[in-house]
């Protein structure tokens, strides 16, 4: 195995146009979030919205970016975490496991949504309590869903969410 194999970039390129989408939407999506959070004086702006966003933006087509992973990874994450942190301290070895459970739970309920791994992260050491289950991450994802929706059915369109093939096509 070569040097190469590690400095290669697997992503296809993308025209300008597609670059400008990504970060236009991404900052809609997080400006969003951001006003929902001064408003509600909620923390929405966490950073996992933020990694969500690249997936959502800048790679809508991959299974990861999906609706269903993008708002269930969250809110799965989200749900075991607050669990957790009621009976465990906010130790290392307590985001460990939770982040563990957590990356292991979304891919056996076919939910997984990296950004959603840094979630347990930051209930374990906020000990946010459990309305964050609805703000921020209820009403941010379904917001960041809802705004690459729209963003990406502005010109050059793209497929987002990804539609099912009908069976046997």
């Amino acid at each position: 195995m070569s040097i190469k194999s590690f400095i290669r970039r697997h992503q296809p390129g993308h025209p300008r146009i597609f670059w400008f989408k990504a970060g236009i939407g991404a900052m809609l999506g997080m400006g969003f979030v951001g006003w929902l959070g001064s408003v509600t004086t909620e923390p929405f702006l966490i950073a996992p919205f933020g990694a969500s966003c690249v997936l959502l933006f800048g790679v809508p087509q991959s299974p990861l970016s999906q609706p269903a992973n993008v708002i269930g990874g969250h809110m799965l994450a989200t749900a075991v975490t607050l669990g957790l942190r009621s009976f465990l301290p906010p130790d290392w070895w307590a985001v460990a496991l939770a982040v563990g459970l957590v990356i292991g739970l979304m891919v056996a309920f076919r939910l997984t949504h990296p950004p959603a791994g840094a979630t347990p992260v930051v209930i374990m050491l906020s000990d946010p309590g459990p309305m964050f289950l609805l703000e921020p991450m209820l009403f941010g994802t379904v917001a960041l869903v809802a705004i690459a929706y729209v963003v990406h059915r502005l010109p050059p369109r793209t497929s987002y969410p990804l539609i099912d093939e009908p069976e046997g096509s």
